[in-house]
Parts: C-alpha cells; structure tokens; sequence
C-alpha cells in the first residue's frame, strides 16, 4: 500500500527535530453543496532543523517516531 502524501504549511518549528504543519482539505458538503476547507495540524519530523515557519512542505507517512509523530517531512515545496 503506497504512503499517503499530504501538502501544507509550517505553523510552528519550536521544538526539536519536529515542525507542525497545517494541512487544508476541501470538500464539498453532502446536503449544502457548498465547498467547506477543514484544517488539521500534523506533528512532522525534521532531521535537519531545514523548515521555518511558513513554509510550504509536503509530508509523508512514516512508522511512529514519538507519541505525535508519524509523518516525516520530505521536500519543500515552496520556502516562504
């Protein structure tokens, strides 16, 4: 089965070898049709310290590295 690949933006690199990325998903409602963005933030591994705050990374599955952590980061896809 292929690892999922989210894209989204840096909020937080505070902690170590960690960074939260905010990643936005658009649907469209059942009822209202109307298009609805929902948010979530995902606890990332950063080996390197590479990414700051605002920017644009893409995230990849990955085997539970902490209590939070299990996707890792792969590419930037923008710097901010």
């Amino acid at each position: 089965m292929p690892k999922r690949i989210l894209q989204g933006v840096v909020v937080s690199d505070k902690q170590a070898k960690t960074v939260v990325v905010k990643v936005e998903r658009r649907f469209t409602h059942p009822l209202l049709k109307k298009t609805v963005r929902r948010t979530k933030n995902y606890h990332a591994h950063d080996e390197n310290k590479a990414y700051k705050v605002g920017d644009t990374v893409s995230i990849v599955e990955s085997k539970p590295i902490s209590k939070l952590k299990r996707w890792t980061v792969v590419e930037p896809a923008a710097k901010a």
